[in-house]
């Protein structure tokens, strides 16, 4: 009885013990150091991997966005009884031709203005001269302005449009592979709830922290792209006004790089600037360049931020890093998927683990209260079961029947 009624008292401190993560499997903790090194060693080679299998990582992280986003539609049409089948279907023919049309603008328009820039090389090399002049009245070197000058030779996009215009067959390739893959998501979309249903039993905090991410994803895109397609009407009916070619195409340029934060604004003002200072002088590029700043600067920096940081909780900061991480690791794809996917990383590494609470803190623009930051949980937690509540149900073919 002695010995028996002490076995927890020794049992409890080996097999009854846990190893915490940083603790070693035979019970001796790691220091603090090891572990850091640890995790660093294991970003390292997950950073350079992506980086390695760009190619791939990049069109099949753009797919789970799109379905992502297009995924409520699915839904509405299959709650007006409409069948799975014809849902899918829908959605991916929609898909298919708005990319299909997109590209075939795209491919013409960049058709046009090669050859409007071709028709202008005379006018640029005036442009050139002029510049050279300058630099030289401003006594620096002719030969040293010369060359400054010719740096800026606006001709040189015509080339440069070429090279872009020849590459349509590799970015079609590309599409094709981007569409297989929505092919296949969206047609496998339909067992998501069935599969988070398991997981939630488990892992009850990831479910959440992705329920917070789609939602997060989708009002993101959502507010982007109301602001984008505002941005466009504007920047398109200005330059039209204006005289300047292609006017819809800038504003196509400008609704594209909305996605892209913090420097999109600069990379869909300069094509038009030039532009501008090809065919009407520095009057009218100096008249595109106000235009623009007085309406991107006004939406996108005053107005779509108060929106945006509601539905995405990044600081600037965070997200001019992101946007220089993913660009370096997927390229121009990485930039305009930078929020999307530094909110899946968020969401996986830090909303998953409630020991990692605190980094919200350090990523967010405002820090929460305990108590609102409590209440957001709650509706993430709510969502994420209430979407998921049909998994949970027992089919009819489920039930075992009593025996006899």
């Amino acid at each position: 009885m002695g010995s028996g009624g002490r076995p927890g008292v020794g049992g409890q401190g080996s097999a009854g013990h846990t190893a915490s993560p940083g603790e070693a499997p035979g019970g001796a903790a790691m220091s603090r150091g090891v572990v850091i090194l640890l995790g660093a060693a294991a970003a390292v080679i997950t950073v350079a991997g992506m980086y390695w299998v760009s190619w791939l990582a990049g069109p099949l992280l753009l797919a789970l966005v799109i379905v992502i986003a297009v995924y409520p539609i699915k839904t509405w049409l299959e709650g007006k009884g409409w069948p799975m089948w014809a849902a899918v279907l829908s959605l991916l023919v929609v898909i298919f031709g708005s990319v299909l049309a997109l590209t075939a603008f795209l491919a013409a328009s960049v058709s046009q203005l090669g050859a409007l820039l071709a028709e202008n090389s005379g006018q640029a090399h005036q442009l050139v001269d002029s510049l050279s002049a300058q630099l030289t009245k401003l006594g620096i070197d002719p030969a040293q302005s010369r060359a400054t000058a010719g740096s800026a030779d606006l001709s040189k996009f015509a080339d440069q449009i070429g090279t872009v215009f020849s590459s349509v067959g590799s970015i079609l390739s590309g599409l094709v592979f981007i569409l297989a893959l929505l092919l296949f998501m969206t047609a496998e979309s339909g067992g998501t709830a069935r599969r988070i249903g398991m997981i939630a039993k488990d892992r009850p905090h990831m479910v959440t922290a992705l329920a917070g991410f789609v939602h997060g994803t989708r009002s993101y895109l959502g507010v982007t792209a109301v602001f984008g397609l505002v941005v466009a009407v504007l920047d398109t009916t200005a330059l039209a006004i204006m005289g300047i070619p292609l006017a819809v195409l800038w504003g196509v340029l400008a609704f594209i790089t909305n996605f892209i934060p913090n420097i999109g604004f600069v990379i869909g003002l300069v094509p038009p600037v030039l532009l501008a200072l090809l065919t009407g002088g520095w009057q009218l590029a100096l008249a595109v360049v106000v235009v623009y700043c007085v309406l991107n600067l006004v939406i996108q920096s005053l107005i779509q931020p108060r929106f945006i940081g509601d539905s995405v909780g990044l600081s600037a900061t965070v997200t001019f890093l992101a946007l220089l991480f993913w660009a370096w690791i997927l390229g121009p794809l990485g930039a305009l998927l930078a929020i999307p996917l530094t909110l899946l990383v968020k969401a996986v590494l830090v909303d998953a683990d409630p020991r990692a609470q605190w980094v919200e803190a350090l990523l967010g623009a405002e820090p929460a209260t305990p108590k609102i930051k409590k209440g957001k949980q709650a509706r993430q937690s709510r969502r994420a079961h209430r979407h998921f509540r049909i998994s949970h149900r027992p089919k009819p073919a489920d039930v075992a029947t009593p025996p006899a």
